[in-house]
């Protein structure tokens, strides 16, 4: 059984398992893959609790403070993994970008496999780009601070971020609107950035926040968001991840 631990946010824990049944579509219920999603919603906000590393808090008082945050999303993060273990889950994926910032030190307190998003976008990015491409990354201010893609990108990619302003005003905006339900006016909000980022030249363009595919592919068809020329889609990669493994057993 396929193990989700989501909740980050929840909209976009059902993206992922709506294109995991969908990807797998059976003739009769018994056909479609067994699942687990502990919409785990009461984890800390992630981007707000990232800091210790990223060189933005200098002195020791806020190191503390920021080390206290890291700790109390890795407790919570492995608190929801060790349900899904418990509930015989035979691994697990989070479909949350900025939550990878943990998942070294969640991945060794939990004895159990964990699928990489970061990682499986990098490996999906290999089979479709020339390596020194330049690759647009559109994502939390905490995913690109922490550099989550970076350490799998940087060796065989350009990876471009949107300027900072664009960053606020495009970005950030558009997560909080599908955060709020508000999908429509996301869509409209997220199309600066992608603008920008096209202008740069971009071979391709991660949706490296597990809200901006639920505000890009806004009532559009599967069809059209699994044949994008454009977007990389990591909550689809992953779910065509996860279904390889599941398959495997």
């Amino acid at each position: 059984m396929i193990g989700i631990l989501g909740g980050m946010g929840t909209q976009a824990g059902l993206d992922f398992c709506n294109k995991l049944a969908i990807l797998n579509r059976g003739k009769i219920d018994q056909d479609y893959p067994l699942f687990l999603l502990y919409n785990k919603s009461n984890i800390p906000g992630r981007p707000e609790s990232i800091g210790i590393h990223t060189g933005k808090l200098s002195n020791k008082a806020n190191n503390k403070k920021s080390k206290k945050k890291y700790l109390l999303v890795l407790k919570s993060l492995i608190k929801g993994c060790k349900l899904l273990k418990e509930s015989n889950c035979k691994f697990i994926v989070i479909p949350c970008n900025t939550a990878h910032y943990w998942f070294d030190d969640l991945q060794k307190k939990i004895k159990l496999p964990i699928i990489s998003m970061p990682k499986e976008v990098f490996k999906n990015t290999q089979k479709k780009c020339k390596r020194n491409s330049s690759i647009g990354l559109l994502a939390t201010e905490g995913t690109l601070m922490t550099g989550v893609y970076n350490k799998f990108f940087d060796n065989d990619y350009n990876l471009v971020f949107p300027s900072n302003s664009i960053q606020k005003k495009s970005v950030n905006n558009a997560i909080k609107l599908v955060k709020m339900g508000k999908v429509k006016l996301a869509n409209k909000a997220i199309k600066p950035a992608i603008n920008y980022l096209i202008k740069k030249k971009c071979k391709k363009i991660i949706l490296g926040c597990t809200e901006l595919p639920i505000a890009i592919f806004a009532f559009k068809s599967f069809k059209t968001i699994k044949s994008s020329k454009v977007f990389l889609d990591p909550n689809l990669i992953l779910a065509n991840a996860a279904m390889k493994r599941y398959k495997s057993k």
